[in-house]
């Protein structure tokens, strides 16, 4: 039988949040977490090509 590797069941998800609620607070949890999801928006950014130097040029050409 072949298991997932990363298979994670309800009492492991909230150990992992006791944990990082141990090792952050509850106060910076949401800064944290801003970080992060600035991360994942300037990275899907990149990957779709935008925010790129030149990009305005790009711009300026699709609206002519």
């Amino acid at each position: 039988m072949i298991y997932p590797l990363f298979a994670f069941g309800t009492s492991e998800i909230i150990i992992i949040v006791l944990i990082v609620v141990l090792l952050f607070g509850a106060k910076k949890i949401p800064e944290l977490m801003r970080g992060v999801g600035k991360g994942v928006k300037e990275f899907k950014d990149a990957v779709n090509g935008e925010g790129v130097v030149g990009d305005e040029e790009k711009k300026e050409e699709k609206e002519e």
